[in-house]
């Protein structure tokens, strides 16, 4: 058909089932539409009644093409035409030509019309019925494994973590030289394997932190606790990632203390969270700014960069757990996609939240930064609560 067409002067435009088909046509507004009844999603009839939904193609001809003897049907759900395979070559671009002109035919009666279309809504309902029931079974299977997957997280992590912690004993007892002294060379050793450690440990408490996300049980210990050491001790643990990448951090923090009710070790990661993340994503010989501020009833650290920045799109899907906006930094620098979901849990679970703003307005320290400015708001005293 396509060739018959084309060598006739006319466009054609390919769809792969009824879906495509009809956002194909809404998009395009064609001057004809050819239809084969018996087509993946929604059948010919379905695409028919949905089409003549579309103001802008009440006028569009539509022309069913099939092998069955479905004519009366096809003219009542509001096909134009009708043309039963075979088709013959020799007057099939004639015959659509007829229907561009206006040509239109006619269903045997009335009364067979509104049978027809009677019967075909029944059919309508008998696959929508099929096709919810085929969701709901899906719906029900994926719940199924997604809480397979947060166990599976929550018993390898718990696997992992085990003997992870007399290493991360042992390690430090020969670091420290308490089980007698090392060479300049083991100990050079010694605080590499300390460092990869420390990146896998972090990688395993990420890992139970989104068991908690997924199953709404984030556990929370509040103590009182002051909110500027802890984002200073927050800044001191990412230093390094600063300074692998030569870029420059400026920061405006008041004078201290800080006192507050909250969880100070969760907050501290995610200070840590939302610090990695403007390290990674501004390039080499950029600035990063951080600026605590307080309000009356909250306290604030705002984060920012000169980076590319995020897309407004994209303000939502980045505190999804194991959303990547951009695959290809993320693969360079490192990272599984589950830090700033678990940024935004803590804030809310110490009475605060977390906003964006790219491209950012922040100033700090005199230097503009226009990428990405996250700031993460806590409650100056959390609410009194264990389970988040």
């Amino acid at each position: 058909m396509r060739k018959l067409l084309s060598s006739a002067g006319h466009e054609v435009i390919d769809a792969g089932d009824g879906i495509e088909g009809v956002r194909l046509a809404c998009a395009i507004k064609p001057d004809l539409v050819l239809v084969d009844l018996n087509i993946p999603g929604l059948n010919g009839f379905e695409v028919t009644l949905r089409l003549r939904g579309e103001a802008s193609l009440g006028r569009v001809p539509i022309v069913a093409i099939t092998a069955e003897g479905d004519r009366d049907t096809s003219l009542a759900v509001g096909c134009t035409g009708f043309i039963q395979k075979p088709i013959e070559a020799r007057t099939f671009a004639n015959l659509i030509a007829r229907y561009l002109r206006g040509a239109r035919e006619m269903p045997s009666s009335a009364d067979l019309e509104e049978k027809m279309l009677r019967e075909q809504s029944q059919r309508i309902v008998g696959h929508l019925e099929l096709k919810i029931a085929e969701l709901s079974s899906a719906n029900a299977r994926l719940r199924e494994l997604s809480l397979a997957r947060t166990e599976f997280y929550r018993n390898i992590s718990h696997e992992l973590a085990t003997p992870m912690t007399p290493i991360v004993g042992y390690l430090k007892l020969l670091v420290d030289e308490d089980l007698g002294p090392v060479t300049k060379g083991q100990h050079k050793a010694l605080v590499a394997m300390d460092g990869c450690v420390k990146r896998l440990r972090a990688v395993l408490d990420n890992l139970l932190d989104v068991t908690g996300l997924e199953t709404g049980r984030l556990r929370f210990a509040l103590r009182e606790y002051d909110f500027l050491d802890t984002t200073r001790r927050a800044i001191a643990s990412v230093a390094d990632r600063f300074a692998e990448r030569n870029q420059t951090l400026v920061e405006e923090l008041p004078r201290g203390p800080l006192p507050g009710y909250g969880d100070p070790d969760r907050l501290q990661r995610a200070m840590v969270h939302v610090l990695e993340n403007a390290a990674k994503f501004t390039p080499e010989h950029g600035t990063v700014g951080v600026r605590v501020t307080r309000t009356a009833s909250a306290y604030e650290l705002c984060v920012a960069d000169s980076g590319g920045g995020i897309a407004v799109g994209d303000f939502d899907r980045i505190f999804e757990p194991f959303i990547q906006v951009d695959g290809s930094v993320t693969r360079e620098q490192g990272g599984v996609g589950v830090g700033l979901a678990i940024v935004r849990r803590t804030c809310r679970g110490l009475g605060g939240d977390v906003r964006i703003e790219s491209p950012s307005s922040q100033v700090i320290e005199g230097v503009p930064l226009s990428g990405a400015a996250f700031t993460i708001r806590v409650a100056i005293r959390a609410p009194m609560e264990l389970d988040g």
